[in-house]
């Protein structure tokens, strides 16, 4: 089922076609569904023979997925389904990212269903609630109409960890800084002594800004602003002018990747070589657990070919050829990215090993007018969340930037009295002999903001194992997916 939901694309904003897949699935099963201005799919599955009059239960997760692939992947996320490879107990994509998160939830919801038609499982009534465009901001489900689905147990299937039942998590808040954009007439062609050169940050590891962001891996971004910066003042900074610079992919990813154009004297390519394999050496060494490849590449290039996703699609774009950033367009654009906040801000004073407050140096894009960075805040204490946001802000307006923030979303905070909690621990001690950890966690789920528009509901998250989501390493342990389906079994018949 996992693979038959890979065939269709579903990148965050562009999930009508398996929205509409859905919707096919359940009428050819005879089930009740319906949809709502955004997409988001609701599924009426009956109760089997005798759980007639026990209470229905929501199996919840979203159907879109972060789209990130290695720097040599050819795959178009707009139109190539997501292919599958096997490595013994593990499942992962071809160089890209194979959207575990949050696709296994939507199988395991429909599995269960067709299972109960078939007489392989017993349940509850099941309303399954596929939401879209949950990695940009969980606007689907904030835009959930109060009546648009019933039950009051509400199962989220978009935690990574088998064994492990999550009962609350973090805020989110993201800022889109605007950055003016001044530009300088240079002539770098034949004859002037100065060349166009390619300088980047690769082989970063990345991942989830929620769930990795605390094993302080490199920002791609970062590392080239650093880069720049030194190798300007080592070859004067009448040798090098920038004239493009770009990194990171989507909000919620740790940048793996960075690049730049700059144009550079000749006469100092040699040093500036020199400059950048020690720099790679010093890179290395500081991040030598974390990212271990950190790849930094200095080469003369003939035309500055860049491509840019947005919106879902691919667009091929040349730097200028003629033109350069203002000298205080160059050092103010350091100064963002050098002074922005990325990494943890604060860990819990009152749940060890949680991480509560952090910020995401995610993207930056080079426009006509503007350079634009977005930065992702998230907090358990939507205080803390306010005041990580205000530094943001802070560094660039002394920047003379322009800030805007998205509408962010609510903190869940756990009930660890909750009889939905006790249930699920005695399904899963039942089933394997043994408890389930209960966790609080810093990545964003939907439950904080359905929990904000629904009274009395309880919720719980849980999932099978998946490593390194939001990349191109991520994969999901297939043996933990069994796992969480007996558990599942086991937690059906309880409501009888």
């Amino acid at each position: 089922m996992f693979e038959e939901i890979n065939k269709i694309p579903r990148r965050s904003k562009n999930e009508e076609k398996l929205a509409l897949w859905l919707m096919e699935w359940a009428k050819n099963h005879n089930f009740e569904a319906k949809t709502d201005a955004l997409n988001n799919v609701l599924i009426k599955v009956p109760p089997t023979p005798g759980y007639e009059n026990s209470p229905a239960i929501v199996l919840q997760g979203h159907m879109d997925m972060v789209c990130e692939k290695c720097r040599d992947s050819g795959h178009d996320f707009s139109k190539d389904p997501i292919i599958c490879i096997y490595e013994g107990d593990w499942l992962r994509g071809d160089g890209t990212s194979i959207g575990a998160d949050n696709g296994i939830a939507l199988a395991i919801g429909l599995v269960l269903a067709e299972s109960g038609i078939k007489g392989e499982i017993e349940h509850p009534p099941l309303e399954l609630l596929f939401t879209v465009d949950e990695e940009t901001g969980l606007t689907g489900a904030s835009g959930l109409e109060e009546d648009f689905f019933e039950g009051r147990i509400l199962l989220n299937m978009d935690s990574e960890d088998e064994g492990i039942f999550i009962l609350g998590c973090a805020g989110g808040q993201n800022s889109r800084i605007f950055q003016p954009l001044q530009w300088e007439s240079f002539d770098y062609g034949k004859g002037s002594g100065f060349g166009l050169f390619r300088i980047s940050a690769e082989g970063l590891e990345g991942g989830h800004s929620g769930v990795e962001i605390h094993r302080q891996r490199a920002n791609g971004i970062q590392l080239l602003a650093r880069m720049l910066s030194a190798l300007k003042e080592k070859v004067g900074k009448e040798n090098l002018r920038l004239v493009f610079f770009s990194g990171g992919s989507v909000h919620n990813a740790i940048p793996n990747y960075a690049e730049a154009f700059i144009v550079l004297s000749r006469n100092n390519e040699k040093q500036a070589e020199d400059f950048v394999s020690g720099l790679q050496k010093s890179f290395r060494g500081e991040y030598a657990v974390s990212d271990p490849e950190i790849t930094l590449q200095l080469k003369e290039v003939e035309n500055g070919i860049i491509f840019e996703a947005s919106g879902g699609k691919i667009t091929r774009k040349e730097v200028p050829s003629d033109r350069v950033f203002s000298v205080e367009t160059e050092e103010k654009l350091y100064g963002v990215l050098l002074g922005m906040p990325h990494g943890v801000h604060r860990v819990s004073d009152t749940i060890p090993g949680l991480v509560e407050t952090s910020n995401n140096l995610a993207t930056v894009r080079t426009g006509e007018k503007e350079v634009r960075i977005v930065s992702s805040q998230r907090s358990s204490v939507m205080s803390r969340l306010a005041e990580v946001t205000e530094k943001v802000e802070t560094v660039a307006k002394l920047a003379g930037a322009r800030v805007e923030h998205e509408c962010g979303y609510p903190a869940w905070e756990p009930d660890l009295q909750s009889g939905l909690l006790m249930k699920c621990r005695h399904a899963y001690s039942g089933t394997f002999g043994k408890e389930p950890e209960i966790k609080v966690v810093h990545a964003g789920l939907e439950c904080g903001v359905i929990g904000s528009k629904c009274e009395c509901i309880e919720m719980i998250s849980f999932g099978p194992t998946i490593k390194d989501p939001h990349s191109p390493a991520e994969r999901v342990y297939i043996p933990s997916i069994e796992k969480v389906w007996v558990f599942l079994e086991n937690l059906m018949k309880s409501y009888r």
